[in-house]
């Protein structure tokens, strides 16, 4: 009995040890682990460290990197509004050269159609001084009755050129008509026709202009034909109609190449194609 007891205590005592062997096993290996553990923790401890020593270096790098392309930004941005700027104040002037270019133009041709109305009443009226002088100093001719003489015939055509020479276009248009109407197949219709036509010219009245110089190349053997023809491109010009006028010069050109006029209907194209 005494010895059981003495053995309980001794098993015990075995067990005691074995505990503090094993706590003291676990706390050498518990102590192991904490000092792997703190020597990692150290270890990122520097890494952090470093990293943020990096950091604090290249951080004002990057600031004034920064700075630097805002700045860039902002003088590209203000080059940018300099340069649409400029580029408006351009394409402004540019509209109202082109704007003066074109009212030039429209001078210039004004300019060129007021010369050749200025031209066209000298020749004109150099014409009919020249055909009142002539028809004074000729015999009228009998080679065909008409309700109104040949003589007679001769006279109103000098009086409707009178009118014409002094600006009454209206008694003029009246008796060219009535000349044409009455006889038209005396020597001086095809003339009384072309100076109606003439008339309406003068008058600006250009349409009826035309209508009336169309006229002209109807009489047979008339010798008014290319002033006839000249003047349908005048009165085109005058018109504003520039192909057409082109077209009825470039006809003078083609069908009269004889013609006094052959050079000026030349020039009148070379001036309007400009």
């Amino acid at each position: 009995m005494h010895f059981m007891k003495i053995s309980k205590k001794l098993l015990f005592i075995c067990s005691l040890f074995l505990l503090q062997e094993f706590i003291f096993s676990q706390s050498n290996s518990l102590a192991r682990e904490i000092r792997n553990i703190n020597d990692k923790i150290a270890n990122q401890s520097i890494k952090t460290d470093s990293l943020e020593a990096q950091i604090s270096l290249l951080l004002p790098e990057l600031q004034n990197a920064l700075k630097a392309n805002l700045k860039a930004k902002e003088q590209t941005d203000s080059v940018a509004i300099v340069l649409i700027n400029r580029i408006n104040t351009i394409q402004n002037k540019m509209r109202l050269i082109e704007d003066k270019a074109a009212y030039i133009d429209s001078v210039n041709f004004e300019i060129l159609a007021q010369l050749v109305m200025i031209e066209n009443k000298i020749v004109t009226l150099t014409n009919s001084f020249t055909e009142i002088y002539t028809l004074k100093n000729t015999k009228s001719s009998t080679s065909s009755p008409s309700s109104i003489s040949p003589e007679q015939y001769k006279k109103n055509y000098i009086d409707a050129l009178s009118f014409y020479q002094n600006g009454e276009y209206d008694k003029a248009v009246t008796l060219f008509s009535k000349l044409v109407q009455t006889d038209p197949s005396n020597d001086l219709a095809d003339n009384s026709q072309y100076w109606l036509a003439e008339c309406y010219y003068t008058m600006k009245n250009y349409k009826r202009a035309v209508s009336e110089f169309t006229k002209v190349f109807s009489f047979p053997a008339t010798d008014k034909d290319d002033d006839a023809q000249l003047k349908l491109g005048h009165c085109y010009r005058s018109m504003g109609n520039t192909n057409k006028a082109i077209e009825e010069y470039q006809r003078l050109v083609d069908y009269f190449p004889g013609s006094e006029f052959y050079n000026k209907a030349l020039e009148s194209i070379k001036q309007l194609n400009i």
